[in-house]
């Protein structure tokens, strides 16, 4: 297999995922009404992840307090993997699972939505947030992938997964921004109108 070979592999295998992770648009606006209800209800989105996930967290969290695509008024939304403070000293007094559900806790309201991002469905400190979230009446959206890992065992049935139906991280990850960009693109669209 040449260089050239590899990389249209990538991309090959990348449009197929994607393909596959149409079939959950019903999810997805699913997902984005139960955004945009809390943004009405004058909630908040509060995000996390590990590694490429707390990049996507901080991805969606610039999308709605900037703006996505139209000019609109920022968005309420938290990406709880941002202050390397707060996560070191939680790191170090409690632990590293703890580093969102302690954030959760403090800065989560009833009525706000965590926004739970892990490839695997098993990154423990997800998993606390999630708990975190259900004991202070917050709603989750959960994006994963492969089988939802122990994350999806976590979930209350008013929250919804966005499971990306695939085993490589680099695909889950890619389906995720596109699954990110959907939401911020509904919920603009619901808010706004066209």
């Amino acid at each position: 297999m040449t260089l050239e070979q590899r990389i249209q592999g990538h991309f090959e295998e990348s449009i197929q995922v994607k393909r596959a992770a149409m079939a959950l648009a019903p999810k997805i606006v699913s997902a984005a009404s139960l955004i945009t209800q809390c943004l009405l209800d004058d909630g908040k989105i509060l995000a996390c992840g590990n590694g490429g996930s707390a990049a996507d967290a901080q991805h969606f969290s610039g999308e709605f307090l900037n703006r996505f695509e139209m000019e609109r008024p920022g968005l309420p939304a938290i990406a709880l993997t941002t202050d390397s403070s707060t996560l070191t000293s939680i790191s170090n007094d409690y632990s590293y699972e703890e580093i969102y559900a302690k954030q959760v806790r403090a800065l989560g309201q009833p009525g706000d939505v965590l926004l739970a991002i892990s490839t695997s469905g098993n990154s423990a400190n997800v998993q606390r947030a999630i708990e975190a979230a259900h004991e202070r009446r917050l709603k989750v959206v959960a994006l994963s992938g492969r089988d939802g890992g122990r994350m999806a065992q976590a979930l209350d049935s008013g929250d919804i997964e966005l499971r990306v139906p695939a085993e490589r991280t680099c695909r889950i990850q890619e389906v995720h921004i596109v699954l990110i960009h959907c939401l911020c693109d509904l919920v603009d669209h619901q808010l706004l109108g066209n």
